[in-house]
């Protein structure tokens, strides 16, 4: 039965057929604790045992699934569990962050977020908003740009060197205000007075009117796994303010960075 509704349903527009293909058949072996022969994942994804053999080797050349040599039957791969375990980090992180987020956003009455990285991009996780009428959100789910935004530049600023360097060459930097930095320079200098202050700072970059401070969650081998930051309206997130609110932020994160296993030195 839910072979054929997945048969059914095929590609959306805009979608690549092949690839909502295989993600059907990745999804079907995934389904099946011991494992299914071919014969059985065509039948329960409506294609020509051809074509789900084609996706199968094809999902095998890059580890997402793996056949038994002595009963045939195809499992999941190691890349399937490596990216399954992205997700459990980024949920885990949340639940652990989450008394933090109400913490912070009780103490600064505004709001409080926690964004990990994806697609080049910022995805937020978890969100308390402050019970300001005027107040900053993010859409939960929603991708935002790396270089425009206190969270991005506080998980690049805690990139390796060379790793940091390589992520600014690679990077598009778009304009969304006047003030967004718009090149490779501006940036690392920005990156810089990052790592030297322990925070980092959106001065109305991203949205007009609206100021964040933010700093980076690491995780037991001291690499960025997310980042914690406080925004709100510039009229109440002022310049006298900021030091103290950053440091604030920054303190929480590195709690949670221990709480993650990094036993190093912060910032």
């Amino acid at each position: 039965m839910s072979g054929a509704v997945i048969a059914a349903r095929g590609a959306a527009p805009g979608q690549v057929q092949s690839l909502v293909r295989a993600l059907h058949v990745l999804r079907a072996v995934a389904a099946a604790p011991d494992g299914l022969i071919l014969r059985d994942v065509a039948r329960g994804v409506g294609l020509p045992v051809s074509t789900a053999h084609r996706l199968l080797t094809t999902l095998e050349s890059e580890r997402f699934v793996r056949a038994n040599p002595d009963t045939g039957a195809w499992t999941v791969g190691p890349e399937a569990f490596a990216v399954g375990q992205g997700f459990v980090r980024a949920r885990d992180i949340a639940a652990l962050a989450r008394p933090r987020l109400r913490a912070l956003m009780q103490r600064w009455s505004e709001t409080a977020s926690l964004y990990v990285e994806a697609e080049g991009g910022l995805v937020c996780v978890a969100q308390v908003e402050s019970r300001q009428m005027m107040r900053a959100v993010a859409r939960i789910g929603a991708v935002v740009g790396l270089h425009c935004t206190a969270a991005g530049k506080a998980l690049l600023a805690a990139l390796p060197a060379p790793e940091r360097a390589a992520a600014l060459a690679t990077l598009d930097y778009p304009a969304h205000t006047a003030r967004t930095l718009q090149d490779r320079a501006a940036l690392a200098q920005a990156l810089a007075e990052t790592r030297a202050r322990g925070w980092a700072l959106d001065d109305e970059e991203l949205v007009e009117g609206v100021r964040c401070a933010a700093a980076a969650i690491l995780d037991h081998e001291g690499r960025p796994l997310a980042a914690l930051s406080v925004s709100g309206p510039v009229g109440r997130v002022t310049p006298a303010t900021l030091e103290t609110l950053g440091a604030a932020v920054a303190a929480t994160a590195a709690e949670l960075s221990r709480e993650m296993g990094w036993r190093g030195a912060a910032g």
